[in-house]
């Protein structure tokens, strides 16, 4: 990660940003800056210097903060240093200027060096703050920083080209966390087929990958069930039998986005020690055409005996997370469970780019996973769950179908439906974030491409409900 340093004055080495609203000083003002939420501008000095100006708006909130920030980095690419004047902020909005800034500059860090004489534009490597309260910003920054690096350990597993990221070598990378204090723990062929993942092996078995369920656990400092985390780990995903269109289907390496947000999640809670027992429990398959693919009409039996008729198999994540749902509610009897998905297409018809679908059980759950979406700015949206979807779900030859066979129909609520028989009676919330998983451009809190959605949302939950045992 690029090295954040808060300091009483600023340095003189490196770009310099000052963060601003309509009170920005006259030097500002005469150059035509306003001080606007949605402004930055950049400019050299007599030395050679960047200077750059980015806006608060007239109320600063950590949101503002954090996108003001992030344009600051924005405009500072090609440099190694950036200092920002945040000294006329509170000491907890200053250090919310770390967050935007380190979200901005993040790079893909496993690029290929590209075959050209130019060398590429070198990348930012320490962020100075300069702030009124240097030890309370400090504080406030050790908070934050868990659930930064959580975000960009996401982004830069979904950034894996597929080949490099198959469920085994996936497996291995999430090994690396145990050094973090995280038990590991990965479930083979062998071991899923002894525990029942018929749903799982039945995604999985066109493929020359073998699948796997990848355990990552958090002890805390009190003895209470877990709160568990359950990620959609779909290395690739083609559709299977019912094959997707060619036209964007390389962006199917990113179809373990969920996995990828727990993960980071569980890195987060590890690094900032948080008292709360948590499990992660991760999905990881690709769905792949063979001669030995799952089939429309294929019945699968999962772990807790439901047997599933299978529609179509490019509906394969909720056949997935169905496994990992009941045998983690059998396994560890946890206190909720929370599972991410890069679920269906229609949820992004719904909400489009901006929030991921909300689906509870509980409702003071689903209220405090909003409240800690709207934190970090992971924002969400409730969506309905109610029995009649699941009626659309009924099967002649199965005790369920893995989605409706009708076209015209709200896919998002059905595979909720589906997924929330499998929770049984554990307070449980479903997120899918197809459509808030990457950026088509470049925003202020993350360049162009993935975007760690879930694992700063998660972790803020778990501070929010988690870390005090149960009455």
């Amino acid at each position: 990660m690029i090295e954040v340093r808060f300091r009483r004055r600023m340095p003189e080495k490196g770009a310099h940003a000052v963060l601003a609203g309509p009170d920005a000083a006259p030097a500002l003002r005469l150059a035509g800056f306003t001080g606007a939420a949605d402004e930055a501008a950049s400019h050299h000095d007599a030395s050679g210097r960047r200077v750059i100006a980015a806006g608060l708006g007239t109320a600063p909130s950590p949101r503002t903060v954090r996108e003001a920030a992030g344009r600051a980095a924005a405009r500072a690419h090609g440099e190694t240093r950036l200092a920002i004047d945040a000294r006329t902020l509170p000491a907890a909005l200053a250090a919310e200027a770390a967050v935007g800034a380190m979200l901005r500059a993040w790079r893909y860090s496993r690029a290929p060096v590209p075959a050209t004489d130019e060398p590429p534009p070198p990348l930012l490597e320490r962020i100075d703050i300069a702030v009124a309260d240097k030890r309370q910003a400090g504080a406030v920054w050790d908070m934050l920083r868990p659930g930064v690096a959580g975000a960009l350990l996401a982004r830069e597993l979904v950034t894996e080209p597929a080949n490099r990221l198959t469920p085994h070598r996936f497996a291995a990378r999430l090994r690396e966390l145990e050094t973090h204090g995280l038990a590991v723990e990965v479930l083979g062929r062998k071991a899923l087929r002894e525990a029942g993942f018929g749903a799982l092996l039945g995604v999985a078995q066109g493929s020359a990958e073998p699948p796997c369920v990848v355990v990552l656990r958090w002890k805390g400092k009190f003895e209470a069930p877990p709160v568990a985390l359950i990620g959609k780990g779909i290395t690739f995903d083609t559709g299977g039998v019912d094959i997707k269109p060619a036209n964007r289907m390389w962006d199917m390496r990113a179809d373990m986005a969920g996995a990828a947000a727990c993960a980071g999640a569980m890195l987060a809670l590890a690094l900032r020690r948080s008292p709360a027992p948590a499990v992660a429990v991760l999905g990881l398959a690709e769905n792949m055409l063979g001669a030995e693919a799952q089939r429309p009409s294929d019945i699968v039996r999962t772990v807790d005996g439901t047997t599933v008729e299978v529609i179509d198999t490019d509906a394969e994540g909720r056949l997935v997370l169905a496994d990992c749902l009941a045998w983690t509610a059998k396994r560890f009897r946890p206190r909720a469970m929370i599972d991410l998905a890069t679920l269906t297409g229609s949820i992004v018809v719904a909400l489009g780019h901006h929030r991921a679908g909300l689906f509870a059980t509980d409702a003071a759950l689903a209220a405090q996973i909003a409240a800690a979406g709207e934190a970090v700015d992971e924002h969400v949206w409730p969506m309905p769950l109610t029995e009649g979807y699941k009626d659309e779900l009924k099967s002649d030859i199965a005790d369920l179908r893995n989605c409706s066979p009708r076209r015209m129909q709200p896919d998002a609520c059905h595979a909720a439906a589906f997924l929330r028989h499998f929770a049984h009676d554990t307070p449980w919330a479903h997120l899918d974030i197809a459509g808030v998983e990457a950026r088509e451009e470049d925003e202020p809190l993350g360049p162009k491409g993935a975007t760690g959605f879930g694992a700063r949302l998660l972790d803020k939950l778990v501070s929010l409900r988690f870390e005090m045992p149960e009455e």
